[in-house]
């Protein structure tokens, strides 16, 4: 059970805070519902007799905001090749409501995109994802969304450099060789 204030996260949704409890009727069905506030102003009603079943749960404490942090100073995990297969383990990461699973999606996602682009549905993955972690961690850190925003932007870059600048570095025009028939025109 929650209580107004708590500050819970939503798997697919983000992090946010318990605003009310309230009783609803809707269809003839009176139930209890948590009013959670989201970032932007958004506000979300779960029942609370189904917040467990759903994965509601309470947003991770400093330290563990720390190590998620680690997550994304590290190299990327494998993903499949196959982007049906690859979008679907992802999702499922995402689902489990684990920020680990979540900053991992973000990581892998971002390396990606540097690396080669995403399909539509991968951009789309990978800022939901990004939505998802930035939020819990605003409230795990106390600090602004630009902040935190910049904090994962930073992260990303320099574990992108630092695993994976020399394999995706252009080829120099030094090592290029055109060949050139007799005349001196190439081919």
């Amino acid at each position: 059970m929650f209580n107004v204030g708590d500050k819970i996260v939503y798997p697919m949704h983000g992090a946010g805070v318990i605003d009310s409890i309230e009783e609803k009727d809707i269809l003839g069905e009176k139930q209890s519902y948590y009013i959670l506030k989201m970032p932007g102003e958004v506000k979300v009603m779960i029942p609370t007799a189904k917040a467990e079943t759903v994965g509601v749960r309470n947003i991770i404490d400093k330290s563990s905001a720390d190590k998620v942090i680690e997550v994304l100073e590290k190299d990327e995990t494998q993903m499949d090749k196959n982007w049906n297969k690859r979008y679907r383990d992802n999702m499922d990461k995402m689902k489990s409501g684990d920020i680990y699973e979540v900053a991992d999606v973000v990581r892998n996602l971002s390396f990606k995109q540097k690396e080669k682009g995403l399909s539509t549905g991968e951009k789309k993955m990978l800022n939901n994802a990004k939505q998802i972690l930035v939020s819990e961690l605003v409230l795990a850190e106390h600090a602004s969304q630009e902040e935190v925003e910049q904090l994962v932007e930073n992260k990303i870059n320099t574990s992108f450099m630092m695993f994976k600048s020399e394999e995706v570095q252009p080829e120099s025009v030094v090592n290029k060789f055109i060949p050139f028939d007799e005349t001196g025109t190439n081919f």
